[in-house]
C-alpha cells in the first residue's frame, strides 16, 4: 500500500500470538519516524517479509525515505510490513512472494489512478488465504462520515478462526450491517458436508499441508483526517473490535493478527473553529477522534465479509478450499 507524496502518519497494533512482521517497532510514538511511504501486506510468511525489500529499493530510487544526510538521495525507505502464513497452499512449499514481486507491486500502485476499485478476492497477500476450512481473500470497505472524513479498510483475511457461524452458516460480520437472515437449513447442511469432504481431500492431496493450521488476517485501516502518531495507535487497536465482530474466534496463538492504521492528513480532524474554542476545542477534537474509532471498527468488519464473499473457490495441488459464495450463493 503506497501512501501519497510525502507520507503518512502510521501505527501498528499486533495482537495475534505469532506474528510475522518487519520495522513495526519504527511506528511507536515514542520513536523517531514521523512518516512512512509504504506498507506491505503479504503472503508467505516470515519469508514473504522479502517482499519489503523490493518496496524499500524503489522507493529509494525515488528519493522516498527517512532523510538522514543534505543529499536527497541520502533517504532510508521505512516500510513496515506484516505477513500471513500460507505456505504449502499452492502446493509448492517454496512459492512465496520475494522482493521482485514486492518492487513490482510498488511498481503498479504507482501508476494506479486514485479512487479506483481496488482488487478484492483472490489476490494479492488473499492468494493462499484460508479462514476457517473456506477460502479468504481481501476485502475492502469504507464509508464517509457526516464531517466529510472518509474511513476505510482492507483486510486479507486468513483467520484460525471462522467468518461463519456454524451453526447457521450466517457471515458474523453480517449481524452488524443489520442482517437477521440464515442460509435456508439445507442450504447449510450441504455447506457442511462438501467443507468436510473439502477438508478430506486436502489432507489426501498434498503432503505440505500445516495441521494444526497456521493463519493470520491482517488490516489496514486509513482516513484523511489529521491524526497524530497517538491517535493513529488507537485507531489501529479500536479496528481490531472489527475483527472481533467479523472473525470468531480471534488473536489465538496460531495467528499473527495485525492492523495498520495510516493517516494522510489530507483535512483536519475538527473544525478550526471548534478547535480554537478553549472551553470545548479539547472536546469537539475527541469526539471527531472518536467518530473516526467507531467507523474504524464498522469498515474493518465490512471488510472482512467483503473477503468472505469475493473470494473463489480455489483446487489445486495445495488442497480444496471453497468458497463462501460457492456453497451459499452471492447473498
Amino acid at each position: 500500500m503506497l501512501a501519497p507524496d510525502g507520507g503518512a502518519v502510521a501505527a501498528v497494533d499486533v495482537r495475534g500470538g505469532g506474528p510475522g512482521t518487519r520495522e513495526t517497532d519504527a511506528l511507536d510514538p515514542r520513536n523517531l519516524v514521523q512518516r512512512i511511504d509504504a506498507v506491505v501486506l503479504t503472503g508467505g510468511s516470515a519469508f514473504g517479509l522479502d517482499a519489503a525489500s523490493g518496496v524499500v529499493a524503489w522507493l529509494e530510487e525515488q528519493g522516498r525515505g527517512f532523510r538522514v544526510g543534505p543529499d536527497p538521495a541520502q533517504v532510508v525507505p521505512v516500510v513496515p510490513a506484516a505477513a500471513l502464513f500460507d505456505l504449502g497452499r499452492g502446493g509448492d512449499w517454496r512459492a512465496r512472494p520475494d522482493a521482485a514481486l514486492g518492487r513490482a507491486a510498488v511498481t503498479a500502485a504507482a501508476v494506479t489512478e486514485p479512487g479506483l476499485p481496488v482488487a478484492e478476492g483472490n489476490t494479492g497477500a488473499g492468494t493462499g488465504a484460508v479462514v476457517g476450512g473456506l477460502k479468504g481473500g481481501v476485502g475492502t470497505a469504507s464509508a464517509v462520515l457526516a464531517s466529510g472524513t472518509t474511513v476505510a479498510a482492507l483486510a486479507a483475511v486468513n483467520a484460525v478462526g471462522s467468518v461463519a457461524d456454524p451453526r447457521t452458516g450466517a457471515l458474523y460480520g453480517r449481524l452488524y450491517e443489520g442482517r437477521t437472515d440464515c442460509p435456508d437449513p439445507e442450504v447449510h447442511a450441504a455447506a457442511l458436508r462438501r467443507l468436510a469432504e473439502a477438508a478430506e481431500i486436502s489432507a489426501a492431496r498434498s503432503a505440505a499441508s500445516v495441521h494444526p493450521p497456521l493463519n493470520t488476517t491482517l488490516a489496514v485501516v486509513a482516513t484523511d483526517a489529521a491524526l497524530t502518531r497517538a491517535q493513529a495507535h488507537k485507531l489501529a487497536g479500536t479496528a481490531h473490535d472489527g475483527l472481533a465482530r467479523a472473525v470468531r474466534p480471534v488473536h489465538l496463538l496460531s495467528d499473527g493478527d495485525t492492523v495498520f492504521a495510516l493517516s494522510t492528513a489530507a483535512r483536519p480532524l475538527a473544525s478550526e473553529a471548534a478547535l480554537a474554542d478553549t472551553a470545548f476545542g479539547i472536546h469537539a477534537e475527541a469526539g471527531a477522534l472518536n467518530e473516526i474509532l467507531s467507523a474504524g471498527a464498522d469498515v474493518v468488519c465490512r471488510a472482512v465479509v467483503r473477503a468472505a464473499l469475493a473470494a473463489g473457490t480455489v483446487d489445486g495441488p495445495g488442497g480444496l478450499f471453497p468458497s463462501y459464495r460457492d456453497l451459499y450463493g452471492a447473498d
